[in-house]
């Protein structure tokens, strides 16, 4: 077990029907999410829209966060810009606020070589004192953490963890299998396929509607329940094809979901734009059948 725990939620940053930030909503939510069973909580991530957040809002949601859920879940805060300094700046600044951890992507647009996101994870792990968790999402920094480097950054001891979105199931083993970094699945539909291999878990997006749903498929695998297992990640699976491959950011599908089931949201912040209703109305019934007793 990591001890960043297992079932992960990357978490909706709430706001107010006016678009500022929800800290109130952003306590409730993150409460019901661990009441349910998330041990722990991803914020300021993609589906965070950490993009369209200031500084100022990052630090307040981690404080607020810390304030509703104490120590009954890790808090890990993203603090990945195309900006070493910035980063760095960021990463001070969530260890204050009262992170557990840090999420880290490689920088994006200028699409650095691997010996330059070595060092940008080097200086960063440095400045604080907070774990590190790799973000390998190559498809939204336009560069992915190749396996070599992350076998070099593990001998880093403040490099704990991976955020495995690279779609590379062959370079995911080969890491677990010669490093003793704890991999969390970052895409849903590779939750259970990759604990079976090792994983620590899953930083899970469809979490945000069903943390109990998510969580359970890893509980009935450490219960020696596999076909149960196999049985709960397929019962969800149209609900994570609906949430995260129907063509919108997991962020708008989310927020979409979320108002339905009494639970804070907000809208999305431009460029993203709301879903329509009729693809509310789809998630809400595709949500019905996966969560239905």
């Amino acid at each position: 077990m990591s001890p960043l725990g297992r079932t992960l939620c990357a978490m909706i940053t709430p706001f107010t029907p006016a678009g500022a930030l929800d800290l109130d909503g952003a306590r409730r939510l993150a409460d019901h999410l661990v009441t349910q069973g998330c041990d722990g909580l991803v914020l300021s991530g993609t589906t965070g829209e950490s993009p369209t957040t200031t500084d100022a809002e990052k630090r307040s949601l981690i404080a607020a966060v810390r304030e509703a859920v104490g120590g009954r879940a890790t808090l890990i805060a993203g603090v990945g810009t195309p900006d070493t300094a910035h980063t760095l700046t960021l990463a001070r600044e969530a260890e204050r606020a009262g992170a557990d951890a840090l999420l880290l992507t490689a920088p994006y647009y200028s699409r650095p070589p691997q010996d330059a996101i070595e060092a940008h994870v080097r200086a960063v792990a440095d400045a604080s004192g907070l774990p590190v968790v790799l973000y390998d999402i190559p498809a939204r920094t336009g560069v992915r953490i190749e396996p070599e480097t992350l076998l070099h950054l593990a001998g880093h001891p403040r490099v704990v963890a991976v955020k495995d979105c690279g779609n590379d199931f062959l370079a995911a083993q080969k890491v677990i299998s010669r490093t003793g970094l704890a991999y969390y699945a970052g895409c849903d539909e590779h939750n259970l396929a990759l604990y079976a291999v090792g994983g620590a878990g899953c930083v899970s997006t469809v979490a945000n509607v069903a943390p109990a749903a998510v969580r359970s498929v890893l509980d009935a695998f450490d219960q020696g329940d596999t076909a149960g297992a196999t049985r709960l990640q397929h019962r969800l699976t149209p609900l994570i094809e609906a949430m995260t491959a129907s063509g919108l950011p997991g962020t708008v599908t989310a927020k979409a979901l979320l108002p339905t089931l009494d639970l804070p949201a907000g809208p999305v912040r431009p460029p993203l734009l709301p879903a329509d209703l009729p693809t509310t109305s789809a998630l809400v019934e595709t949500y019905a059948r996966a969560t239905a007793p």
